[in-house]
């Protein structure tokens, strides 16, 4: 009769974790203890305006309306034919090419005329445009 063999027992195999977070936060509490926080506002760049430059921009209005209808073009609530208009937008762009310009285009006007605003702007340079329509 053949003896039987005891298998000898096996242990799970365990990973201490207790180590490995108490490492973590070690690391963890160093990298906040040694970071050095970038100071934002020591690197932006302030560009002010010179008194002179003042006097010029009082002449322009913060914001340039120009409403379109059917009927034709209004340049801060006052009526202008297509001449009129293209001499004081060439004005606005020589005095500030980053004036801002709000262009209304009502619902009934034609596409042509929203496409003649867009190309004296493109014109004269002025790019910062935001165009809306109304009813």
């Amino acid at each position: 009769m053949a003896r039987k063999r005891k298998k000898p027992t096996e242990l799970p195999a365990e990973l201490p974790l207790t180590p490995m977070i108490d490492v973590v936060f070690q690391l963890l509490i160093y990298f906040i203890v040694t970071i050095k926080p970038i100071d934002i506002f020591a690197h932006l760049e302030v560009s002010r305006p010179s008194p002179e430059d003042r006097k010029e921009r009082a002449e322009i209005p913060n914001l340039i309306r120009v409403n379109i209808f059917k009927e034709g073009y209004t340049f801060n609530d006052r009526p202008v034919t297509t001449t009129e208009l293209e001499r004081l937008l060439s004005r606005a762009a020589s005095l500030d090419k980053t004036q801002h310009l709000l262009i209304m285009a009502s619902s009934a006007s034609e596409h042509s005329q929203l496409i003649a605003v867009l190309d004296l702007c493109a014109k004269y340079e002025l790019t910062k445009l935001s165009v809306i329509s109304t009813n």
